[in-house]
C-alpha cells in the first residue's frame, strides 16, 4: 500500500476492504484503486469521503451481492473511515470507457448501503481522476485499463453533472441549508468551470485559486470562505444566497 499518499489512520480499513474483496470476488478481483481526493491530493479528514473502485473481470452477480453489503455495513459500524466509504464494483468494459447503455453496476454509499445503480456523466470525470492520479492499492497501473480522455469528452461531462445534479439544486435549493454544502457547492463550481475552461481536472484549491482571478471579482470572497469552512469556527448560513447565484452563473 502506497504509505507516503494513503494517511496511516486510513489504511488499516483499506486493508481489510481488500482482503475482503478478494475473497469474496475471488478470479473475478482486478485491482482496487483510489480516487477522489485521495487522487487529487486535497483530502480533508473532517469532510471527505474515501473514493473507491473495485474492477472486477465481469460484471457482479446479483448473488455476491448481500456478502458485499454486509462488507460495508460492517465496515461502517467498525470506524468512522468504513463509514465514509463510496465507491462502485465496475467491470472492467466500463472501467475501460464510459459508456451509458451500459453503466449499471453495485455502488455503495457513505454509510455503508450496496446497491446496483445507474451512473451518469459524473463517471467520466472519475475515469479520468484514476487514469491520470489513481492509487492503486492492488492491481495493475490504471492507464493500462482505462482508455485516454480526451478534453472535450470532460467538457460534456461537467455540462452533463450541471444539468442531471446541479440545475435541480438552482430551482429547489433545499440542500444548501448547512455551510458544508455551501461550501462543497462552491468549490465544485469552481472546478467544473475550471475544467471548462482547461479540458482537464484540477483539485479543489487549484481551481478555487484560478476562479479568484480569472471570474468576476464578486465571488472572490465567497470562494474564500468556502476554503476557509470548517477551519473558521462559524456555523451560519450568510452564504446560502450566493452560493445559489454562482451555480446559477455556472449554469448560465
Amino acid at each position: 500500500m502506497p504509505a507516503p499518499l494513503v494517511p496511516s489512520e486510513l489504511q488499516p480499513t483499506l486493508a481489510e476492504l481488500l482482503k475482503n474483496v478478494r475473497h469474496i470476488l475471488g478470479d473475478q478481483f482486478i485491482g482496487l484503486y483510489l480516487g477522489g481526493s485521495l487522487a487529487s491530493g486535497d483530502f480533508n479528514p473532517t469532510s471527505s469521503d474515501i473514493d473507491f473502485t473495485v474492477v472486477t473481470t465481469r460484471e457482479v452477480s446479483p448473488d455476491v451481492l448481500p456478502a458485499l453489503q454486509a462488507l460495508h455495513v460492517r465496515l461502517a459500524s467498525e470506524s468512522k473511515w468504513g463509514a465514509k466509504l463510496e465507491g462502485a464494483y465496475v467491470p472492467l468494459a466500463a472501467f475501460r470507457r464510459y459508456d451509458p447503455a451500459h453503466s449499471h453496476y453495485p455502488n455503495v454509499s457513505v454509510g455503508g448501503h450496496c446497491a446496483i445503480e445507474g451512473h451518469g456523466s459524473n463517471e467520466v470525470i472519475q475515469l479520468w481522476t484514476l487514469r491520470e492520479h489513481g492509487v492503486a492499492l492492488a492491481g495493475p497501473d490504471p492507464k493500462t485499463l482505462i482508455d485516454p480522455v480526451p478534453p472535450d469528452a470532460l467538457r460534456r461531462a461537467v455540462r452533463g453533472i450541471l444539468d442531471e445534479w446541479w440545475r435541480p439544486i438552482a430551482i429547489d435549493p433545499f440542500r444548501l441549508v448547512s455551510r458544508e454544502y455551501q461550501a462543497y457547492a462552491t468549490l465544485t463550481m469552481c472546478r467544473m468551470r475550471y475544467t471548462l475552461a482547461h479540458g482537464e481536472i484540477a483539485s479543489k484549491p487549484v481551481a478555487a485559486q484560478w476562479a479568484q482571478t480569472a471570474l468576476d471579482a464578486r465571488w472572490a470572497g465567497l470562494i474564500e470562505r468556502a476554503l476557509a469552512w470548517p477551519h473558521d469556527g462559524t456555523s451560519d448560513v450568510v452564504d446560502r444566497g450566493e452560493t445559489l447565484a454562482f451555480i446559477r452563473a455556472a449554469l448560465e
